[in-house]
C-alpha cells in the first residue's frame, strides 16, 4: 500500500479479499466521535456521493468509529487503529485527534479519488481486508507559513490546513508580521493594517535582482478571519501558532506608528513598509511605551488564539541588528538603567519580559534561536533555525526545542540544481534530502533529546508570489517531511528511500486530486519556471551544525 506517512503496523490479507461498499453505506459513530463523523460525512461524502446515515439501534454499520483510550498507552494520544474485514471498517482512536489521523489513513486506502470534491460516475468503492496500528513519533509536526512577505488570502490558509492535516501534521505556525507587512487586525491600533499591511512594490527575485514588481502588495486577516482559521484548524486537530516579531523585523509596524522606532537616530516618520528582502536596520525602540504597545497587541492576539488550541505564542526574536541601539542615547540609557549586558542584553530583556507576561496568562513563549543571546528566559522554547547548535544548547540547558534547521527543512531552498528551477534559493534540498532529515542529532544526550518536541518545515515567501509558487516549493517535499516526523524511522542513512519513492507514485495522484501544483519528479513545468529572475543558489552540501 502506498501509505504516507508509513504506519507502524500495516498487515493486509494475502488472498486479496476486499470489503465492497454498497450504494448507501451507514455510519456508526460512538460517543466522543461526533466531530470526526461530521468531517467524514462532509469530506468523504463529497468524493463518494454517500450521505452516510447513522446506523440504527443494534446495526453494526459499514463504517464504525470508536474511541479507545487504552490504545494510546503504547502509542500516544494521537494513535489509531483500522480494521477492515467482511463486516466493514472499524476505526478506533486513543482520542478524537487519533481518530482524525486514522480517518486520513482511511482516505488514502480508498484511493486518490477519495480526495475529490464530487463523485466520479461509475466509481465503485472497496477496501482491502487488513489491520493498521499507528501513532506518531513526535508531538510537534509543523509547517511554518510566511504570510507576511507575500500575503496568502484566508481561503489559501484554510486550504493549507487541509493539506497539512491530510499529511498528519498538527501545527500551523503563521508568520504574521515582518518588515514587509502586518497581516492581523488589531482594533486598538488600526494603522497596523491600514498602513502596515500594504507596500508599494516588491523586489522580483532575490534581493540582488535588479527587477521590481511595481504592483502594490498586501492584505490582512480580520479578527473574524482569524477566529475562522483557528476554529477550522481546531476541528482538524491542528494547533495554530501565531508569530508577532519583536524587537527586529518590525518596519511595517514602525511605518504605521513611527514612535515605535528609534526616533533619536532615524527619521522614522519617513519610513514606509519595506519593499525589499533581507534584514533592515529599523528595529523597535527599547522603551516602556513600546512594550506597553505590544502588550496591547498580544492582549488582542490571545483573545483570538485560545490557550486550549494555541498554547504557544511565537515572538520571533531573530535577526535584530543592534546598530541603531548602539547609536541611540535612549537605548544606551536603557541598558544602564536595566543593568543588562549591552545590546544583546537589551534584546534578551525584550524576550524575558514577554516570556513572563505570556506565562502569567497561561501561555508559553517560543522564539527563533537568537533568543539564546543574552540569556534565555526560563520558560521559553526555541525554534532552532540556524542549524542544530541552538537547539542542542537550549535542550541541554533544559528548554524545549522545535528543530527546523535552515540547511535541512527550509522549503524555500531549491529542489534541484538545474537552470530551470524558479528563483533558486540556497542549497539543493531534494525530496530524498528531506526524507533523510533527522530531528534529533546523535550528539544530543538522552535527556536533551527528550526535550525535542518535534520539528517543522519552514516556507518563507520572499520569492513565492502566489499560491502556485508556494505549492511548488512545499510539495512533494512536505510529504517526505511528514513521514520523518510521524513515522518511526531507522538512522538517516538506512532509510529505504526507494520504498518511499515507490509509494510517492500513488501519492502524486492524491496531490493531483487535491489540486496541488507540486514540482513534478522530472522538473518544473514550463509555467512553473521564472527565466531570467535572479535567485541566491549556494553550491555544495549544507553544513550539519
Amino acid at each position: 500500500m502506498d501509505l504516507i506517512p508509513v504506519p507502524r503496523v500495516a498487515v493486509f490479507d494475502e488472498d486479496g479479499r476486499r470489503y465492497a461498499f454498497g450504494p448507501e453505506p451507514v455510519l456508526a459513530a460512538g460517543p466522543g466521535t461526533e466531530g470526526v463523523a461530521r468531517l467524514l460525512r462532509r469530506e468523504l461524502g463529497a468524493a463518494t456521493g454517500w450521505s452516510l446515515p447513522a446506523a440504527g439501534p443494534g446495526a453494526a454499520g459499514d463504517v464504525r468509529l470508536r474511541l479507545d483510550p487504552e490504545c494510546g498507552q503504547q502509542r500516544g494520544p494521537e494513535s489509531y487503529g483500522i480494521t477492515v474485514d467482511a463486516t466493514g471498517v472499524e476505526l478506533t482512536g486513543a482520542s478524537a485527534a487519533g481518530l482524525f489521523r486514522g480517518f486520513q489513513t482511511l482516505r488514502q486506502l480508498m484511493g486518490a479519488d477519495a480526495y475529490r470534491k464530487a463523485p466520479l460516475p461509475g466509481r465503485v468503492w472497496s477496501l482491502p481486508h487488513g489491520r493498521i496500528a499507528d501513532g506518531p513519533r513526535f508531538g510537534w509536526r509543523g509547517l511554518m507559513l510566511d504570510v507576511a512577505r507575500h500575503f496568502m488570502p484566508k481561503d489559501g490558509v484554510l486550504r493549507y490546513i487541509d493539506l497539512i492535516a491530510a499529511h498528519k501534521l498538527n501545527v500551523l505556525h503563521l508568520h504574521l508580521t515582518d518588515d514587509q507587512g502586518w497581516r492581523i487586525e488589531i482594533k486598538r491600533y488600526p494603522k497596523l493594517t491600514e498602513v502596515g499591511a500594504w507596500r508599494a512594490r516588491s523586489r522580483w527575485g532575490h534581493r540582488a535582482s535588479p527587477l521590481w514588481n511595481e504592483t502594490p502588495q498586501g492584505g490582512f486577516y480580520t479578527q473574524d478571519d482569524i477566529r475562522e482559521i483557528v476554529a477550522y484548524a481546531a476541528e482538524r486537530h491542528v494547533r495554530v501558532v501565531p508569530e508577532i516579531d519583536v524587537p527586529g523585523h518590525s518596519q511595517a509596524a514602525i511605518a504605521a506608528y513611527p514612535e515605535l522606532g528609534n526616533t533619536d537616530v532615524v527619521d522614522t516618520s519617513a519610513l514606509g513598509v519595506w519593499d525589499d528582502w533581507g534584514i533592515t536596520e529599523n528595529v523597535l525602540a527599547p522603551t516602556e511605551a513600546v512594550v506597553r504597545f505590544y502588550e496591547g497587541v498580544f492582549e488582542e492576539l490571545l483573545e483570538l488564539f485560545p490557550a486550549e488550541v494555541s498554547p504557544f505564542v511565537h515572538v520571533g526574536g531573530d535577526e535584530c541588528p543592534k546598530e541603531q541601539w548602539r547609536n541611540s542615547p535612549t537605548a544606551q540609557a536603557r541598558i544602564a538603567e536595566l543593568g543588562v549586558d549591552g545590546e544583546d542584553g537589551l534584546q534578551s530583556w525584550f524576550i524575558r519580559h514577554f516570556d513572563g507576561w505570556l506565562a502569567e496568562r497561561g501561555r508559553r513563549l517560543i522564539g527563533w534561536d537568537e533568543i539564546l543571546e543574552g540569556g534565555l528566559a526560563d520558560g521559553a522554547a526555541v525554534s532552532s533555525w540556524r542549524g542544530y547548535a541552538g537547539g542542542i544548547a537550549a535542550a541541554e540547558a533544559g528548554h524545549d526545542v522545535v528543530m527546523c534547521p535552515e540547511q535541512q527543512v527550509y522549503l524555500d531552498h531549491r529542489q534541484a540544481g538545474g537552470e530551470d528551477e524558479p528563483m533558486p534559493i540556497g542549497y539543493v534540498r531534494t525530496l530524498e534530502d528531506v526524507y533523510r532529515f533527522e530531528p534529533v542529532p546523535p550528539k544530543m544526550s538522552e535527556a536533551a533529546a527528550a526535550r525535542v518536541l518535534g520539528a517543522q518545515a519552514n516556507v518563507w515567501t520572499e520569492v513565492m508570489e502566489d499560491r502556485g509558487r508556494v505549492d511548488y516549493q512545499t510539495f512533494p517535499r512536505l510529504a517526505a517531511f511528514a513521514e520523518v516526523v510521524w513515522s518511526w524511522q531507522p538512522e538517516s542513512t538506512e532509510r529505504d528511500y526507494a520504498d518511499f519513492e515507490a509509494r510517492m507514485a500513488g501519492h502524486y495522484r492524491r496531490l493531483d486530486a487535491l489540486g496541488v501544483d507540486y514540482r513534478p519528479p522530472g522538473g518544473p513545468l514550463p509555467w512553473q519556471r521564472r527565466p531570467g529572475v535572479l535567485g541566491r543558489p549556494i553550491d555544495g552540501e549544507p553544513p550539519i551544525a
